[in-house]
């Protein structure tokens, strides 16, 4: 739609090749306009649209002019949903400058630069670059504005060196070139509604990103230099659906096709944090526009204001703590994930599941041999066609895992078939999956996945809280709404996880879950009660949201994390969601037999 505007429109004259020339520098007298981004997980930043960095504007100034009167601090999250449907898991951040999704837990920082209002943001140019799909991801605002003062003095082609980009733009070909692979992409200029004005004092960002005081300390988020992140999974690499159309490549072997290069062991999110400047400027002038100018700078070894619990005396403690650590001239960063923030007060505690690493009710581990014979019986004569499917290698030959599972008591051409289901496998087949997993005394047959025994997962230690309150949820009129509050920690991966003795993270804890409180809801929460003993709600691994190793993810059992939409998937109404999560629970061997035990 937006090639119509013409990438190109002013290109026919035979104009010079090269970048325009930078614009004047700084000024402070003209019109200025704000623009909100966020940092992919590339490093590189992208804009919200117009209308959403409107809201972002217009809440923050209804907050400083409430401040002013009552005297009550500045706003410290805005719903992004309120803006854009699209945005609705989103929260941001005010004082960590943090966008936080609530259902998934992933964390991006933001920023806010100020452009002038004849720019490309005050004029609401975007542009465009085609992704993978098919779809259309924006470039950063220094980017936008860069091309279009190009294509406004009459460049035929752009080199985006300048700005830190291995690529030129040809306006007249609408094409983005990787100067490297030599590469194509589409680009396209369209029009959006313009970035909204403001007053703020700052300096007007007009060029290419330098050392002013307004460059400078925008220009990263202070990454987290320890943090190990996998290069075949890049964080946030599997659809995080940031906005429609926006994609990222998956794996290492697709990074040369994005058209942004990849940083090395730089994050895309950072801990949220609040260094001796910004904090000193906010508790000085209640000033956001120039608490952000200062956030997000260089400075000394910040010192942890921990927020053990997630209650406002906790948090309020520990922003007057950093406001008088910064005054003697402390750097300091909060050390707890943004909590999302829940206007529902429960009225009812029905209880508090504490749950262990241990649940075994054996007093000791069962040894895998008698495992395999206790649920399959060994077969005389194997099926003369039919296949292993464990190792693909036919029942009539010796097991593929001969060679990499020897055992004393099992023959390689030994073949067994489950009691319940009837499948066949290879024994020593079978003895490798399950020496290869939790060896908690249960299998799972390959085929039809039926349990035998009682499977327990890898879910770390934590806590299961359970309330309700009487506000009903969409599609569940009838009947008040229970509240599930998950609660884990970080910690270090035991043997039972990928990568034993590694740290793993816990993002987005507390995670707010709910059912609405009918017979089936209850049900479910009995149910999860008992897989949340066995370890079967989350466990240690890849995140398919953001590409993140090592950290707690979901474990194949849904759960709602929104109560009041359903525009990402994760609310009400949804009519089979309960039969849904019934199905996945019993999937984990957790069914109703269980409730009587």
């Amino acid at each position: 739609m937006a090639a119509a505007q013409g990438a190109g429109g002013g290109s026919a004259s035979a104009a010079p090749s090269g970048p325009p020339a930078p614009a004047a520098g700084h000024g402070g007298g003209s019109t200025a306009v704000a623009v909100w981004e966020w940092q992919d997980e590339f490093g590189r930043w992208r804009p919200y649209r117009g209308n959403v960095c409107s809201y972002i504007e217009q809440v923050i100034q209804a907050s400083q002019q409430k401040g002013r009167r009552s005297g009550s601090g500045l706003v410290s999250s805005i719903p992004l949903g309120h803006a854009d449907p699209a945005l609705a898991p989103y929260v941001i951040d005010i004082p960590s400058l943090t966008q936080f999704r609530q259902d998934t837990g992933t964390m991006r920082a933001v920023r806010r630069h100020v452009f002038p209002g004849d720019s490309a943001a005050g004029q609401g140019v975007v542009w465009e670059w085609q992704n993978d799909e098919g779809g259309w991801s924006p470039y950063e605002m220094n980017v936008c504005v860069f091309l279009e003062q190009a294509r406004a003095t009459n460049h035929q082609r752009v080199d985006l060196g300048p700005l830190g980009y291995n690529y030129e733009v040809d306006f007249v070909a609408q094409a983005q070139t990787n100067k490297s692979t030599r590469f194509r992409r589409s680009v396209r200029r369209r029009l959006d509604a313009p970035y909204p004005v403001t007053t703020s004092t700052t300096p007007l960002h007009t060029g290419v990103g330098c050392s002013c005081q307004q460059c400078w300390p925008n220009s990263g988020t202070g990454p987290i230099t320890t943090r190990y992140r996998h290069s075949t999974n890049s964080p946030n690499s599997a659809a995080a659906h940031q906005v429609p159309g926006r994609t990222a490549s998956g794996s290492s072997s697709n990074v040369g096709f994005v058209p942004y290069n990849k940083p090395a062991l730089t994050g895309a999110r950072s801990t949220p944090r609040l260094n001796a400047q910004s904090t000193l400027v906010l508790a000085q002038t209640g000033s956001l526009s120039a608490a952000l100018a200062a956030s997000n700078g260089v400075s000394a070894q910040a010192l942890p204001v921990k927020m053990s619990k997630s209650s406002r005396v906790s948090q309020a403690l520990a922003g007057m703590t950093a406001i008088l650590m910064s005054a003697a001239g402390l750097p300091v960063h909060l050390t707890r994930v943004p909590q999302a923030a829940s206007t529902h007060k429960a009225t009812k505690k029905h209880s508090s599941v504490k749950e262990g690493r241990k649940v075994s009710k054996k007093a000791t581990p069962t040894e895998p041999e008698s495992v395999v014979k206790k649920y399959l019986e060994e077969l005389k004569g194997a099926p003369a066609d039919e296949d292993c499917m464990i190792c693909m290698e036919k029942l009539s030959s010796p097991s593929g895992y001969s060679d990499s599972c020897p055992s004393s008591s099992i023959r390689p051409e030994a073949v067994g078939r489950l009691r319940s289901c009837q499948h066949s496998f290879h024994l020593l087949c079978v003895l490798a999956m399950y020496s290869n997993g939790n060896k908690d005394g249960s299998l799972q047959c390959p085929s039809c996945k039926t349990i035998y025994g009682e499977k327990t997962g890898t879910q770390p230690k934590g806590k299961m809280e359970i309330s309700t309150f009487p506000q009903s949820l969409p599609g569940h009129k009838d009947c008040g709404t229970i509240r599930i509050v998950y609660h884990i920690s970080r910690g270090i991966q035991g043997p039972e996880h990928p990568n034993p003795g590694m740290p793993y993270t816990a993002r987005g804890f507390p995670r707010y879950c709910y059912l609405p409180d009918n017979e089936k809801g209850r049900k479910v929460l009995e149910l999860l009660k008992v897989a949340w003993k066995r370890r079967l709600i989350f466990t240690v691994g890849t995140s398919n949201t953001t590409g993140e190793s090592n950290t707690v993810v979901w474990n194949e059992i849904h759960h709602k994390t929104e109560m009041d939409s359903n525009l990402s998937g994760h609310g009400y109404p949804d009519p089979n969601y309960l039969d849904n999560v019934l199905a996945e629970l019993a999937a984990q061997g957790v069914t109703e037999d269980c409730l009587g035990q």
